[in-house]
Protein backbone atom coordinates (compact mmCIF):
# COMPACT_ATOMS: atom_id res chain seq x y z
CA UNK A 1 0.00 0.00 0.00
CA UNK A 2 1.38 3.80 -0.23
CA UNK A 3 1.16 5.51 2.42
CA UNK A 4 1.68 9.34 2.44
CA UNK A 5 1.30 12.18 4.41
CA UNK A 6 -1.01 15.71 4.35
CA UNK A 7 1.30 18.77 4.66
CA UNK A 8 -0.31 20.34 7.35
CA UNK A 9 -0.05 24.00 5.60
CA UNK A 10 -2.95 25.47 7.95
CA UNK A 11 -0.91 24.88 11.14
CA UNK A 12 3.16 24.92 9.78
CA UNK A 13 3.61 28.38 8.92
CA UNK A 14 5.70 29.69 5.51
CA UNK A 15 9.73 29.19 6.44
CA UNK A 16 11.02 27.49 3.62
CA UNK A 17 13.54 25.84 5.71
CA UNK A 18 10.94 24.13 7.61
CA UNK A 19 9.12 23.20 4.63
CA UNK A 20 12.02 21.59 3.14
CA UNK A 21 13.23 19.86 6.20
CA UNK A 22 9.35 18.67 6.54
CA UNK A 23 9.64 17.36 2.69
CA UNK A 24 13.20 15.72 2.64
CA UNK A 25 11.97 13.82 6.16
CA UNK A 26 8.89 12.36 4.52
CA UNK A 27 10.54 11.06 1.28
CA UNK A 28 13.71 9.99 3.66
CA UNK A 29 10.94 8.17 6.63
CA UNK A 30 9.38 6.44 3.41
CA UNK A 31 6.22 7.93 2.58
CA UNK A 32 5.30 7.94 -0.87
CA UNK A 33 3.42 11.58 -1.56
CA UNK A 34 2.89 14.17 0.16
CA UNK A 35 -0.75 15.98 -0.31
CA UNK A 36 -1.81 19.45 -0.05
CA UNK A 37 -5.30 21.43 -0.16
CA UNK A 38 -6.60 24.58 -2.14
CA UNK A 39 -7.25 27.10 -1.14
CA UNK A 40 -6.80 30.79 -3.00
CA UNK A 41 -8.74 32.74 -0.39
CA UNK A 42 -10.19 32.93 2.55
CA UNK A 43 -13.34 34.46 3.46
CA UNK A 44 -13.82 37.62 5.96
CA UNK A 45 -15.90 36.25 8.59
CA UNK A 46 -17.10 39.38 9.49
CA UNK A 47 -18.31 40.07 5.81
CA UNK A 48 -21.62 41.24 5.13
CA UNK A 49 -23.88 38.06 5.55
CA UNK A 50 -21.56 35.92 7.86
CA UNK A 51 -19.24 33.08 6.95
CA UNK A 52 -19.69 29.42 8.32
CA UNK A 53 -17.18 27.50 5.97
CA UNK A 54 -14.03 25.81 8.03
CA UNK A 55 -11.38 27.70 6.75
CA UNK A 56 -11.15 31.90 6.73
CA UNK A 57 -8.74 34.40 5.69
CA UNK A 58 -6.55 33.98 8.57
CA UNK A 59 -6.55 30.02 7.69
CA UNK A 60 -3.03 29.45 5.46
CA UNK A 61 -2.69 27.95 2.17
CA UNK A 62 0.06 28.05 -0.21
CA UNK A 63 -0.69 27.27 -3.66
CA UNK A 64 -0.33 23.48 -3.94
CA UNK A 65 1.35 23.73 -7.68
CA UNK A 66 3.62 26.26 -6.55
CA UNK A 67 4.26 24.32 -3.72
CA UNK A 68 4.93 21.25 -5.68
CA UNK A 69 7.72 22.85 -7.64
CA UNK A 70 9.57 24.05 -4.64
CA UNK A 71 8.94 20.20 -3.10
CA UNK A 72 10.15 18.46 -6.07
CA UNK A 73 13.36 20.42 -6.57
CA UNK A 74 14.28 19.43 -2.97
CA UNK A 75 13.20 15.55 -3.67
CA UNK A 76 13.87 12.25 -5.60
CA UNK A 77 11.20 10.41 -5.50
CA UNK A 78 7.93 11.59 -3.26
CA UNK A 79 5.23 12.06 -5.07
CA UNK A 80 2.99 15.43 -5.16
CA UNK A 81 -0.86 14.97 -4.61
CA UNK A 82 -3.03 18.29 -4.84
CA UNK A 83 -6.09 16.80 -2.69
CA UNK A 84 -7.71 18.79 -4.09
CA UNK A 85 -7.55 21.56 -6.95
CA UNK A 86 -10.97 23.21 -7.13
CA UNK A 87 -10.96 23.09 -11.11
CA UNK A 88 -14.08 24.61 -12.11
CA UNK A 89 -12.89 27.87 -10.52
CA UNK A 90 -9.57 27.78 -12.19
CA UNK A 91 -9.04 27.95 -16.32
CA UNK A 92 -8.80 24.70 -17.99
CA UNK A 93 -5.89 25.44 -20.24
CA UNK A 94 -3.55 27.00 -17.39
CA UNK A 95 -4.33 24.10 -15.16
CA UNK A 96 -3.11 21.97 -18.18
CA UNK A 97 -0.08 23.92 -18.65
CA UNK A 98 0.79 24.20 -14.89
CA UNK A 99 0.16 20.43 -13.96
CA UNK A 100 2.26 19.54 -17.23
CA UNK A 101 5.17 21.62 -16.47
CA UNK A 102 5.31 20.65 -12.50
CA UNK A 103 5.35 16.65 -13.95
CA UNK A 104 7.84 17.61 -16.19
CA UNK A 105 10.07 19.04 -13.70
CA UNK A 106 9.34 16.61 -10.75
CA UNK A 107 9.67 13.23 -13.07
CA UNK A 108 6.47 12.38 -13.12
CA UNK A 109 5.29 12.26 -10.10
CA UNK A 110 2.28 14.49 -10.04
CA UNK A 111 -0.89 12.89 -9.22
CA UNK A 112 -4.06 15.43 -10.02
CA UNK A 113 -6.99 15.32 -7.26
CA UNK A 114 -9.77 17.51 -8.39
CA UNK A 115 -13.32 18.44 -7.04
CA UNK A 116 -16.17 21.35 -6.93
CA UNK A 117 -15.09 23.06 -3.57
CA UNK A 118 -17.76 24.52 -1.51
CA UNK A 119 -16.63 28.23 -1.29
CA UNK A 120 -18.71 30.51 -3.04
CA UNK A 121 -16.69 33.54 -2.47
CA UNK A 122 -13.72 31.96 -4.11
CA UNK A 123 -15.78 31.15 -7.25
CA UNK A 124 -17.25 34.46 -7.43
CA UNK A 125 -13.51 36.63 -6.62
CA UNK A 126 -12.22 33.99 -9.48
CA UNK A 127 -15.04 35.24 -11.83
CA UNK A 128 -16.36 31.57 -12.09
CA UNK A 129 -19.75 30.26 -11.59
CA UNK A 130 -20.32 28.48 -8.86
CA UNK A 131 -23.75 26.95 -9.63
CA UNK A 132 -22.46 24.68 -12.97
CA UNK A 133 -19.54 24.13 -11.45
CA UNK A 134 -19.99 20.01 -11.56
CA UNK A 135 -21.50 20.13 -15.03
CA UNK A 136 -18.37 22.20 -16.02
CA UNK A 137 -15.47 19.83 -14.41
CA UNK A 138 -16.72 16.52 -16.51
CA UNK A 139 -15.57 18.71 -20.17
CA UNK A 140 -12.61 20.32 -17.88
CA UNK A 141 -11.80 16.66 -17.04
CA UNK A 142 -12.01 15.54 -21.32
CA UNK A 143 -10.16 18.76 -22.36
CA UNK A 144 -7.34 18.08 -19.70
CA UNK A 145 -6.75 14.33 -21.23
CA UNK A 146 -6.47 15.96 -24.35
CA UNK A 147 -4.32 18.71 -23.98
CA UNK A 148 -1.53 15.85 -21.88
CA UNK A 149 -1.60 13.45 -24.65
CA UNK A 150 -2.35 15.42 -28.06
CA UNK A 151 -0.02 18.02 -29.40
CA UNK A 152 -2.49 20.09 -30.94
CA UNK A 153 -5.99 19.82 -29.94
CA UNK A 154 -9.51 21.18 -31.40
CA UNK A 155 -11.77 21.58 -29.16
CA UNK A 156 -15.69 22.87 -28.98
CA UNK A 157 -16.88 22.04 -26.18
CA UNK A 158 -20.09 23.77 -23.84
CA UNK A 159 -17.40 26.01 -21.98
CA UNK A 160 -14.64 25.58 -23.84
CA UNK A 161 -12.81 26.14 -27.38
CA UNK A 162 -9.26 25.55 -28.36
CA UNK A 163 -9.11 25.92 -31.57
CA UNK A 164 -5.87 23.69 -32.88
CA UNK A 165 -3.17 24.78 -30.34
CA UNK A 166 -1.58 22.48 -27.55
CA UNK A 167 0.98 22.62 -24.76
CA UNK A 168 4.52 22.40 -25.06
CA UNK A 169 6.40 21.00 -23.30
CA UNK A 170 3.75 17.06 -22.68
CA UNK A 171 3.83 15.72 -18.92
CA UNK A 172 5.94 12.88 -18.69
CA UNK A 173 2.76 10.77 -17.41
CA UNK A 174 0.27 10.89 -21.11
CA UNK A 175 -2.05 11.43 -19.44
CA UNK A 176 -1.81 12.90 -15.51
CA UNK A 177 -3.88 11.07 -13.51
CA UNK A 178 -7.23 12.68 -12.27
CA UNK A 179 -8.43 11.37 -8.72
CA UNK A 180 -11.64 12.82 -7.55
CA UNK A 181 -13.07 14.34 -4.14
CA UNK A 182 -16.38 14.19 -3.02
CA UNK A 183 -18.92 12.50 -1.38
CA UNK A 184 -22.16 13.44 -3.26
CA UNK A 185 -23.77 10.79 -5.17
CA UNK A 186 -23.22 13.02 -8.12
CA UNK A 187 -19.82 13.00 -7.36
CA UNK A 188 -19.31 9.12 -6.61
CA UNK A 189 -21.12 8.34 -10.20
CA UNK A 190 -18.93 10.95 -11.74
CA UNK A 191 -15.93 9.78 -10.77
CA UNK A 192 -16.74 5.94 -11.22
CA UNK A 193 -17.07 7.50 -15.04
CA UNK A 194 -14.19 9.59 -15.36
CA UNK A 195 -11.56 9.12 -12.48
CA UNK A 196 -8.30 7.52 -12.23
CA UNK A 197 -9.46 7.05 -8.27
CA UNK A 198 -10.67 8.65 -5.36
CA UNK A 199 -9.48 10.71 -2.01
CA UNK A 200 -11.71 9.68 0.47
CA UNK A 201 -12.67 12.03 3.20
CA UNK A 202 -14.62 10.02 5.33
CA UNK A 203 -13.54 7.13 7.97
CA UNK A 204 -13.71 3.71 7.03
CA UNK A 205 -16.93 3.08 8.84
CA UNK A 206 -18.29 5.53 6.27
CA UNK A 207 -16.24 4.97 3.20
CA UNK A 208 -18.03 1.16 3.22
CA UNK A 209 -21.13 1.77 2.02
CA UNK A 210 -19.75 4.75 -0.67
CA UNK A 211 -17.36 1.94 -2.06
CA UNK A 212 -20.22 -0.24 -2.37
CA UNK A 213 -21.89 2.43 -4.51
CA UNK A 214 -18.77 3.02 -6.20
CA UNK A 215 -18.44 -0.21 -7.35
CA UNK A 216 -22.17 -0.56 -8.80
CA UNK A 217 -21.15 3.06 -10.76
CA UNK A 218 -17.87 1.14 -11.81
CA UNK A 219 -19.73 -1.61 -12.81
CA UNK A 220 -22.31 0.64 -15.35
CA UNK A 221 -19.14 2.45 -16.67
CA UNK A 222 -17.64 -1.00 -17.65
CA UNK A 223 -15.01 -1.01 -15.06
CA UNK A 224 -13.67 -2.46 -11.93
CA UNK A 225 -11.47 -1.02 -8.73
CA UNK A 226 -8.85 -2.58 -11.04
CA UNK A 227 -8.36 0.19 -12.97
CA UNK A 228 -9.57 2.13 -10.00
CA UNK A 229 -7.37 3.86 -6.83
CA UNK A 230 -8.66 4.71 -3.37
CA UNK A 231 -7.10 6.62 -0.72
CA UNK A 232 -8.27 6.65 2.77
CA UNK A 233 -7.13 8.95 5.56
CA UNK A 234 -5.54 8.23 9.16
CA UNK A 235 -5.88 11.15 11.14
CA UNK A 236 -3.42 11.58 14.27
CA UNK A 237 -5.76 11.47 16.25
CA UNK A 238 -4.56 10.96 20.28
CA UNK A 239 -1.08 9.44 18.74
CA UNK A 240 -2.14 6.38 19.70
CA UNK A 241 0.05 3.67 17.25
CA UNK A 242 -2.41 0.95 17.99
CA UNK A 243 -5.05 3.10 16.89
CA UNK A 244 -3.48 3.72 13.80
CA UNK A 245 -2.48 -0.11 12.81
CA UNK A 246 -6.23 -1.10 13.38
CA UNK A 247 -7.35 1.75 10.51
CA UNK A 248 -4.71 0.87 8.31
CA UNK A 249 -5.82 -2.63 8.95
CA UNK A 250 -9.56 -1.14 8.12
CA UNK A 251 -8.83 0.47 5.09
CA UNK A 252 -7.01 -2.68 3.60
CA UNK A 253 -10.04 -4.63 4.26
CA UNK A 254 -12.08 -2.27 2.06
CA UNK A 255 -9.23 -2.28 -0.54
CA UNK A 256 -7.74 1.45 -0.44
CA UNK A 257 -4.91 1.33 -2.68
CA UNK A 258 -3.18 4.53 -0.84
CA UNK A 259 -3.64 6.45 2.41
CA UNK A 260 -2.46 9.95 3.80
CA UNK A 261 -2.00 10.61 7.42
CA UNK A 262 -3.01 14.02 8.66
CA UNK A 263 -1.24 15.23 11.68
CA UNK A 264 -3.88 19.08 11.30
CA UNK A 265 -6.50 19.80 13.95
CA UNK A 266 -5.04 18.13 17.11
CA UNK A 267 -2.47 20.93 18.40
CA UNK A 268 0.83 20.26 16.81
CA UNK A 269 0.97 23.96 16.58
CA UNK A 270 5.23 24.23 15.31
CA UNK A 271 6.74 22.29 12.74
CA UNK A 272 9.19 20.23 14.82
CA UNK A 273 5.52 18.86 16.76
CA UNK A 274 4.34 17.52 13.04
CA UNK A 275 8.31 16.18 11.91
CA UNK A 276 7.47 14.18 15.61
CA UNK A 277 4.50 12.58 14.92
CA UNK A 278 4.93 11.95 11.22
CA UNK A 279 8.46 10.21 12.20
CA UNK A 280 6.56 8.15 15.10
CA UNK A 281 4.04 7.14 12.77
CA UNK A 282 6.43 5.76 10.26
CA UNK A 283 8.28 4.22 12.83
CA UNK A 284 4.62 2.53 14.07
CA UNK A 285 4.07 1.29 11.16
CA UNK A 286 6.74 -0.21 9.59
CA UNK A 287 7.18 2.39 6.81
CA UNK A 288 11.33 1.71 5.26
Amino acid sequence: MNIGVIFPQTEFGSDPGAIRDYTQTAESLGFTHIVAYDHVLGANPDRPGGWKGPYTHQSAFEEPLVLFSYMAALTRKIGLVPGIIILPQRQTALVAKQAATLDVLSGGRLRLGVGLGWNQVEYIALNEDFHNRGRRIEEQVELLRQLWTQPLVTFIGEWHTVPDAGLNPLPVQRPIPIWFGGRAEPALRRMARLGDGWLVNDPPEKAGPELEKVDRYLAEAGRTRADFGVEGRIPYGKGDAAQWTALLQEWQSLGATHLSFNTMGVGLNTPAAHLGAIRKFAEAVGLA
